[in-house]
Order: structure tokens, then C-alpha cells, then sequence
């Protein structure tokens, strides 16, 4: 018996925008398989309502059942070490007094962190490295042509 008080449901056809896969990007789509949903009661406002109304919502996504790629499974388990459990994405909302917007919230989320774990990093910056042997000595060489070229443009002396 579970002493937490909270229980477990899928997310059915009679919750909308909560329920169907979880579009991360055009390439990934998460499917409702993969999703698991937990509910227990929240902590915080909400009057008499906030001790019988299991309004708090934990949205675990199952990395192995998210349709990814293998290098877009490595470059999420990478970014995202820290967030997983048993190779599995745990997103937790309770800030809304409302289970339905709990949820919305959750799969927002979690859109977010995946979207931002399979984005590629920026390209490294070049690092300003000191000028070699040879190029000092080019440049060296071309201010001499340069002053020489101008040299000659001045009027002989007599």
C-alpha cells in the first residue's frame, strides 16, 4: 500500500493538451508510451482544497521509449545526467493549484529541457594564438616593399 497518497495514471483522451505524444522537435516526438504520469497532493495555497486534491504532477519520460536516435539519446543522457533516474527524464509541478495546469506545465517543462539537451552547442570560439617566425617576417617584409614603394615617390635631392 502506498503511504504517500499518491497514485498513478496515464494521461487518457478526456484530459486535452495534456494527453498524445510530447513534440520536442520536427524530428522527435516523444509517445504517449513513454510518458508516465504520478499525482500527490501539493504543498502551498489552495485553502481547504490543498489537503484532498491531488494536484501536484510528476511527468516521467522514458528515455528509452522516446523515439530518439542513438546520438540524440547520448547527447540528451549528457546534458541531462544530473535530471535522470533509472535513464528517465522526472519533471515536477505543483505551483498552480490546478491538477490540469500542473500537467501543462510539466509537459511544458519538459519540452523545454529535451529541446535545450538536443540543441547542439555553439561552435567553439578560435583562440588568438601569437603570430609564427614566418609571419612576423612576411609582415616585416611587406612594410619594407610599402616604405620602399613610397620612397620612390619622393622628389630626388640635389
Amino acid at each position: 500500500m502506498d503511504t504517500t497518497g499518491a497514485h498513478e495514471e496515464p494521461g487518457g483522451p478526456g484530459t486535452p493538451g495534456v494527453a498524445g505524444p510530447l513534440a520536442v522537435t520536427a524530428s522527435v516526438i516523444v509517445p504517449p508510451a513513454a510518458l508516465h504520469w504520478r499525482f500527490s497532493r501539493a504543498h502551498g495555497p489552495g485553502g481547504q482544497g490543498v489537503n484532498t486534491t491531488d494536484s501536484r504532477v510528476e511527468l516521467v519520460v522514458r528515455l528509452d521509449a522516446a523515439g530518439m536516435t542513438g546520438p540524440q539519446l547520448d547527447r540528451v543522457r549528457t546534458a541531462l545526467a544530473h535530471r535522470l533516474a533509472d535513464d528517465a527524464l522526472v519533471v515536477v509541478a505543483s505551483e498552480h493549484r490546478s491538477q490540469l495546469r500542473n500537467r501543462q506545465a510539466a509537459r511544458d517543462r519538459a519540452t523545454a529541457l529535451l529541446r535545450q539537451a538536443l540543441t547542439a552547442p555553439p561552435p567553439r570560439t578560435r583562440k588568438r594564438r601569437r603570430p609564427s617566425r614566418a609571419a612576423k617576417q612576411r609582415r616585416l617584409d611587406a612594410k619594407k616593399r610599402r616604405g620602399q614603394t613610397k620612397s620612390l615617390r619622393r622628389r630626388p635631392d640635389h
